[in-house]
């Protein structure tokens, strides 16, 4: 099943964002290579693609697990939990309508 992983920064995440984005992305990498990544990113701070000094105010991730308890530990494990980038993550069920496959 499909599943939305939200997470929300704590202020002023930006630097310990970038610190340990590239293993970030590797983890995400993985998880397309394997065909379970619908769609990945970040909520800039301010309407704009590179927001600068304002950085983001958090992520979604809507990747595919077997379960929700799945979807939690791999959340949990994310580098951005261990940096401290994330204040807390929410993960939901998704079950996708459009655009059909």
């Amino acid at each position: 099943m499909w599943f939305a992983i939200i997470g929300t920064d704590v202020a002023d995440s930006l630097e310990k964002r970038k610190s340990v984005r590239p293993a970030h992305i590797a983890r995400l990498q993985d998880l397309l290579d394997q065909g379970r990544l619908l769609v990945a990113g970040a909520f800039p701070a301010i309407e704009s693609e590179d927001p600068g000094p304002a950085g983001f105010t958090g992520s979604l991730i809507l990747a595919e697990f077997p379960s929700q308890a799945d979807a939690e530990a791999w959340a949990q494990a994310d580098p951005y939990i261990a940096a401290g980038v994330y204040a807390d993550v929410s993960i939901k069920p998704f079950r996708k309508a459009l655009p059909p496959a």
